[in-house]
């Protein structure tokens, strides 16, 4: 029998991003509100001279997107033609 470890995987969001997902993921990571996740970045980012900018778009380039299965979109309106 053999024990595998189950990883946390971090994702860019892909049901709740409003720029490239990179802040709704890392709060889905960290169980945290999405929110408070987005004024952290941006206080610390601040603070940072800029510095937080660039790691964003490192993160944006390097963080793959959730993967579709584990955030179905929304249900299809009734009537509407099944593809």
């Amino acid at each position: 029998m053999t024990d595998t470890p189950t990883y946390r995987r971090l994702y860019r969001s892909r049901h709740n991003k409003m720029l490239a997902g990179v802040c709704g993921g890392l709060a889905s990571y960290l169980n945290i509100d999405p929110v408070a996740a987005r004024v952290l970045f941006a206080l610390l980012a601040a603070f940072s001279g800029g510095t937080l900018l660039v790691a964003y778009v490192v993160m944006w380039i390097l963080m793959p997107e959730e993967p579709a299965a584990a955030h179905p979109g929304p249900a299809a309106p009734a009537g509407a033609p099944s593809a």
